[in-house]
């Protein structure tokens, strides 16, 4: 469910999570309260304020993961 919600899955599985969804009502029912949870985490944060050098470290932490990756391939 997490996969789904967060947009990790590849386009068959999301097509098998959606078929479920339909004819699950306890995983629809968990899917929506999920979902609804997710989008008042998503509109309170955009009414956070970040500082800019928080904004920095997190740009270069992620910029380093990534030649990381990109090195160990």
């Amino acid at each position: 469910m997490d996969e789904f919600l967060d947009r990790e899955l590849r386009p068959g599985e999301i097509g098998l999570v959606r078929a479920h969804l339909e004819t699950c009502a306890a995983c629809a029912s968990e899917y929506a309260f999920e979902e609804s949870l997710l989008i008042s985490v998503r509109e309170k944060l955009q009414r956070v304020a970040v500082p800019s050098e928080l904004r920095d470290r997190i740009a270069l932490r992620l910029a380093e993961a990534r030649a990381s990756r990109e090195t160990d391939s």
